[in-house]
């Protein structure tokens, strides 16, 4: 929904990414059916009936774009939790995606983003746990037993853009 001219209007999304079908999570679709038929209890038929819109006024018509956050404030409140602005909950979803390994091209069609980087930098935090675990993989790797050379000459002693030798003067035929 956009306000332009005094009044509410839908709006088109900000990329082509943002229009997209994913299956619905069940308890997503759960809520949903509850929420639409308390919606259609008492509710007159208007002009924004044919449009199905989620979110309305207990008249059925839309909600304001500011109130959604204000209601979900005072939701949040309620409960007890942390106060965290709305548009968070997309960094929350991007973070819980990371943490089940869900891949990075698969979150980004699921927050419907239109560039890869934009899911990786700005909405998968680093958490501590994901830190520990890849620093703790690293540091078996580091640890594993190696195979004894085949000769002197075969063993690497620094890795830089190449490989280097132990005797520099061995020449490779």
């Amino acid at each position: 929904m956009v306000r332009a001219g005094g009044q509410l209007h839908l709006g088109t999304v900000k990329t082509t990414a943002g229009v997209r079908e994913l299956p619905l999570l069940g308890i997503a679709r759960e809520a949903l059916i509850e929420h639409e038929a308390k919606q259609l209890i008492g509710n007159s038929v208007n002009e924004w009936g044919r449009e199905r819109l989620i979110f309305t006024t207990a008249s059925g018509r839309p909600v304001e774009p500011r109130n959604i956050g204000r209601s979900f404030e005072r939701i949040v409140r309620k409960a007890g939790l942390r106060l965290i602005r709305l548009h968070d909950l997309r960094h929350t979803t991007a973070s819980l995606l990371k943490k089940l390994g869900v891949s990075p091209r698969d979150a980004m069609v699921i927050l419907g983003h239109s560039n890869i980087s934009v899911t990786l930098g700005i909405y998968t935090h680093v958490d501590e746990d994901s830190r520990r675990d890849a620093l703790d993989r690293l540091d078996q790797v580091l640890r594993m037993p190696r195979a004894a050379p085949d000769s002197p000459a075969d063993t690497p002693v620094a890795v830089t853009s190449a490989v280097t030798r132990a005797d520099p003067r061995a020449r490779e035929d």
